[in-house]
């Protein structure tokens, strides 16, 4: 019988004994009327013991966690009072973790001084800094009609930091050579153009008049030599949404995809330089596998933040001209729009492949129709697992 059914039988019950004074009186109805009465007083009694003499402790191996790697977790519940206990369950925070091999419904029974161990493992499923193990303890009386939840002091919270998944494929490109190689990705309509446009840093005696007056904008001479070599890797560090259910699964993915793309260059010796933003531009430059341990810990210290804005980091780096050496241009973010979309136009202009990872559950086929081989757009889920292949 559940708590409410029973409820419902002690009023009747206590209203049955309230008429039975009123109308007969005497010392049975009177007897039965009080002793009705106190069994709720008799339950809090019970309740507020438990509550001052029932202990937790508990603990994780270390506060630093990898996401979905079991980490070692322990729980006590401890009777230290004189009065034995049972109707004592726990309740996780299974939001963002979960606690194997711990039924979610079992209650305790302790007597005077005995203590309840359990060793398990603990598993956060999302990137983070979050709140694990156990949330609250629920306390029910003996009588079945009272439960009590209440918060225990010093919740563990631990610090997640993204896991590496290893692709063995990128599908966004069908030539692995072009990627391993680094090849040059020009534009077939342009392969006698003699000028690009200009970028900051380049030197004036290289601008080209002549083409700058024609087109109205700077112009400068293509040097011998001067081809494309370079791979970057941008991604987006703006915080969807103050809900944790949903910000989290999004952020973790797209830290998992760019760890993903970081860990394929780099074990194939491919350098690249990645951008992203902490209240300004920050990048990281990966050459061999050596350099990738500095890259993931700089990644796993990002923070989102709702104040960033991705167009504004796309703008900053292409106005610095550090995408126009880039042959293959990568892009994570959560959220594909027009001016996105727009911006991204010129670096088509460089000859550069762009491919912009999309987290995301919308339909994209509006700008899949608009993109071409130069520019492509891949929707990823930021639920269930990475396949071998971005």
């Amino acid at each position: 019988m559940s708590i409410k059914a029973r409820r419902r039988t002690f009023l009747v019950l206590w209203l049955l004994s309230l008429v039975g004074i009123s109308l007969y009186g005497g010392a049975v109805s009177y007897g039965l009327f009080w002793g009705i009465t106190l069994i709720p007083v008799i339950s809090l009694l019970y309740l507020l013991a438990v509550y001052v003499q029932l202990k937790i402790f508990q603990q994780i191996e270390s506060r630093s966690v990898v996401c979905s790697e079991p980490m070692p977790y322990f729980f006590i519940l401890q009777n230290e009072g004189f009065c034995p206990f049972a109707g004592v369950s726990v309740r996780l925070f299974s939001s963002f973790s979960f606690v194997e091999d711990l039924p979610g419904d079992k209650e305790y029974e302790l007597l005077p001084g005995e203590k309840h161990t359990f060793k398990t493992r603990l598993i956060c499923r999302y990137r983070g800094e979050y709140e694990v193990g156990v949330k609250e303890i629920v306390m029910t009386d003996f009588f079945r009609l009272i439960r009590i939840r209440y918060k225990i002091p010093g919740t563990i919270k631990a610090l997640v930091r993204p896991r590496i998944i290893r692709v063995t494929d990128l599908s966004c490109i069908q030539d692995r050579n072009m990627i391993l190689q680094r090849e040059s990705l020009r534009e077939h309509t342009e392969p006698d153009a003699v000028v690009r446009e200009y970028f900051p840093g380049d030197a004036p005696k290289w601008i080209h008049w002549k083409a700058a007056a024609r087109e109205q904008k700077l112009k400068v001479r293509n040097r011998m030599g001067e081809e494309k070599q370079g791979i970057a890797l941008l991604w987006d560090t703006r915080r969807c949404s103050r809900d944790p259910g949903k910000y989290l699964p999004v952020e973790n993915r797209i830290l998992e995809i760019v760890l993903a793309l970081g860990i394929f260059m780099a074990e194939r010796n491919t350098p690249f330089l990645a951008y992203w933003s902490q209240r300004g531009v920050v990048s990281s430059q990966v050459n061999v596998l050596g350099d990738f341990d500095g890259f993931y810990q700089r990644v796993s210290e990002n923070q989102f933040d709702e104040e960033e804005n991705f167009e504004n980091t796309l703008m900053t780096v292409w106005e610095r001209g550090s995408l126009y050496k880039s042959n293959i241009i990568f892009c994570v973010l959560h959220q594909l729009n027009e001016r996105i979309w727009k911006l991204t136009e010129q670096f088509e202009r460089t000859g550069a492949l762009l491919i912009l990872y999309v987290v995301t559950e919308e339909n994209l086929e509006e700008y899949r129709r608009q993109g071409n081989e130069r520019r492509q757009v891949m929707a990823v889920s930021a639920w269930g697992e990475l396949e071998g292949r971005l």
